[in-house]
């Protein structure tokens, strides 16, 4: 019979009969397998199961001393002689799992100068900096000794909010109570604030989305800034009472002129439709950015649109550090995102269809309009623009809250 004919055979075998072997009787079954064959079988038992010759000449030797003396080997209730098999390698070298505690927590291990604290923490570093401390670890048992240990791969969670101001949860209740009011006496209330800026072009954005097999979306491997698409700064008006929204794209930069006209164009488009005996509106922002608490072109750009609108206007600020509070984050702007994954924003056209088509199971509706205007930055404020400001301070931390009147 041909060697590879040979080979076949013993292989096929082997696959039929090997599920229901143990190690010892697989063992003792490729040790007859080889001996059957005479010259040349334990190579050949050994390339068509892929068991190490070590292992069938141990088969051979534990088959001629049963043979020679019954009895002699293992009872058939045993795989293995009491005690034997490797022992774990936690018990050959027991400071290895310490130090490989005190390598992926450092800090906690009480090791600030750990030698791998500003470095990735692959399986291959870890076993590299073990073995050059004078452990025998590869990097697959590292794997397995970080899962056993309760260890899995994780990303960053947001949590913490840093420093609270002292009155956080008083000027919650402020707000809180201020929205109940105006709800009371149907006046508008809306959650106002910028969502992140998108790259307008062929990149990745996030997510997956149904297409057929093989055929993903093709897109930039940099996401480097295209000068002649530019961005998307999306500024969004939810409007907590009937679940809607509107959101201007700028193509320019977010600025607290861009966002008063975010909010001029929602009055004219959809408030005062929805609000036509409102003589108020109460704005709820973050307590930052374009339309933070201590910007003054803020309030110079909400001076002007009480003017146009003839609407007082009523302004809330979220304290510092709980921008996530902010209703619109995931009543809103959440529901977009997730609308959008997996999608590349080819143009600003695109960003606005698909904003626009958001809704949810519980009505939400959402308009989208682009915003074409140039809104630069660095402007200043002077004293007198300030001071025509119909500006009234609540009695209760006038810097967050604070009332506008049309003059």
């Amino acid at each position: 019979m041909q060697d590879a004919t040979v080979t076949e055979w013993i292989r096929e075998k082997y696959k039929s009969l090997s599920s229901a072997m143990n190690e010892r009787v697989r063992r003792h079954w490729a040790a007859a397998e080889a001996r059957s064959l005479g010259w040349g079988g334990v190579s050949a038992v050994a390339r068509a199961t892929g068991l190490t010759r070590k292992t069938i000449y141990k088969g051979i030797g534990e088959l001629e001393a049963e043979e020679s003396v019954p009895g002699s080997i293992l009872p058939p209730e045993r795989v293995r002689r009491p005690g034997g098999g490797r022992k774990p390698i936690t018990e050959e070298q027991p400071k290895l799992l310490p130090a490989l505690d005190a390598l992926v927590e450092p800090m906690a291990r009480g090791d600030p100068q750990s030698p791998l604290r500003w470095t990735c923490k692959s399986t291959g570093r870890l076993a590299k900096e073990l073995r050059r401390q004078g452990f025998r670890v590869s990097a697959r048992t590292v794997g397995n000794l970080l899962h056993q240990g309760g260890y899995r791969l994780q990303g960053n969670r947001k949590t913490r909010e840093g420093k609270q101001h002292p009155d956080r949860d008083a000027q919650f209740r402020y707000i809180s109570q201020t929205v109940k009011r105006f709800q009371r006496r149907r006046q508008p209330v809306v959650s106002v604030d910028t969502k992140k800026k998108e790259l307008i072009g062929d990149f990745k954005n996030a997510g997956r989305e149904w297409r057929p097999q093989g055929q993903p979306d093709e897109v930039r491997v940099h996401d480097f800034l295209d000068k002649t698409l530019g961005k998307a700064i999306p500024y969004g008006v939810y409007d907590l009472t009937h679940n809607e929204g509107w959101v201007s794209v700028g193509i320019d930069h977010d600025t607290a002129r861009f966002a008063a006209e975010a909010l001029r164009r929602w009055w004219k488009k959809m408030g005062s439709k929805r609000y036509p005996r409102a003589t108020q509106l109460l704005i709820t922002p973050d307590g930052g950015g374009s339309n933070g608490a201590r910007s003054r072109l803020w309030k110079v750009a909400l001076q002007n649109l009480a003017d146009r609108t003839g609407l007082t206007l009523t302004v809330c600020h979220f304290p510092p550090g709980t921008s996530k509070w902010n209703k619109i984050e995931h009543r809103m702007f959440s529901h977009i995102t997730m609308n959008w994954r997996g999608r590349p924003l080819i143009s600003h056209e695109a960003v606005v269809n698909l904003i626009a088509h958001t809704t949810t199971a519980t009505g939400l509706r959402i308009r989208a309009e682009l915003d074409r205007g140039r809104y630069p930055t660095g402007q200043k404020v002077s004293r007198g623009e300030l001071a025509r400001i119909h500006l009234t301070p609540a009695a209760f931390h006038g810097d967050w809250n604070y009332t506008i009147k049309p003059q």
